[in-house]
C-alpha cells in the first residue's frame, strides 16, 4: 500500500482512493510462463463503511489465472486493486468471481496529471514490477476467498460476508493496514487543500 501512495506516477490512485468502497491488496502476484503461463497470489481486502468511512477488517482472498501461448520468463508485481461500483463490491460476497467476466476490471491511469475520465470499471488496478509500473492485465483471473487464511487469521470459520459486511469478527494485527488506509486518505485531501 504504502509503494502506491508514496509514487509519483499514481496520482490517480491517491486522489480516488477516497471514493473508493474498498481495496484489493496483493503484495505479490507471481507470473510465470514457458508456453503454458500463469499467475497467482494471495491478498487482502478491505471496505470502506458508508456511514462512518472507517476500513474494515481484512479477508483473505487468492488470485490467479492460466494462459496459453508464447510465453517465456517470470515476473513478480504488486497489485491493488480500487472498488469502485457496488457490483465489484456484491462480486467480493460469494465464494469467487472471474475478472472481466462476472466484473469489470480496467488498468489504471498512470502519470503525473493522469486524468482517467470516464473510467467506468467495477475495479480499477493498479500494478508495480521491480519499482516500476507494469501494466499487469487481469482479465480472466479468478478471484476466489483464502478459507483458510480467514480461518487461521480469526481463529475460526468465516465468509467474507461475516467480515465485510456484518463485521462479526477482528483482529487487531489489521490495525496498522487500516491505519495506513485512512492516513493516505488524509494525505491526498490535505494536499488539495494545500494547492487551492
Amino acid at each position: 500500500l504504502n509503494d502506491f501512495v508514496k509514487a509519483a506516477d499514481m496520482e490517480w490512485f491517491q486522489a480516488h482512493l477516497k471514493n473508493s468502497k474498498g481495496v484489493l491488496i496483493v503484495p505479490q502476484l507471481l507470473k510465470a510462463g514457458f508456453i503454458l503461463g500463469g499467475s497467482g497470489g494471495r491478498g487482502v481486502v478491505l471496505l470502506r463503511d458508508a456511514k462512518t468511512g472507517q476500513w474494515g477488517q481484512p479477508a483473505f482472498y487468492s488470485i490467479g489465472s492460466v494462459s496459453f501461448g508464447l510465453q517465456i520468463g517470470a515476473e513478480s508485481s504488486e497489485v491493488i486493486m480500487q472498488i469502485r461500483t457496488q457490483r465489484g463490491l456484491e462480486s467480493l460476497y460469494g465464494t469467487s468471481f472471474k475478472l472481466g467476466g462476472d466484473t469489470s476490471v480496467a488498468l489504471g491511469p498512470v502519470g503525473a496529471g493522469a486524468a482517467g475520465k470516464g473510467v467506468t470499471a467495477d475495479l480499477v488496478s493498479f500494478s508495480r514490477a521491480q519499482g516500476a509500473y507494469a501494466g499487469l492485465s487481469l482479465d480472466g483471473s479468478i478471484v476466489k476467498v483464502n478459507e483458510d487464511f480467514n480461518k487461521d487469521y480469526y481463529g475460526k470459520s468465516v465468509r467474507p460476508v461475516d467480515i465485510l459486511v456484518k463485521k462479526d469478527v477482528s483482529n487487531a494485527g489489521s490495525a496498522r493496514l487500516r491505519h495506513a488506509l485512512a492516513k493516505a486518505e488524509l494525505i491526498v485531501v490535505q494536499d488539495i487543500f494545500l494547492t487551492e
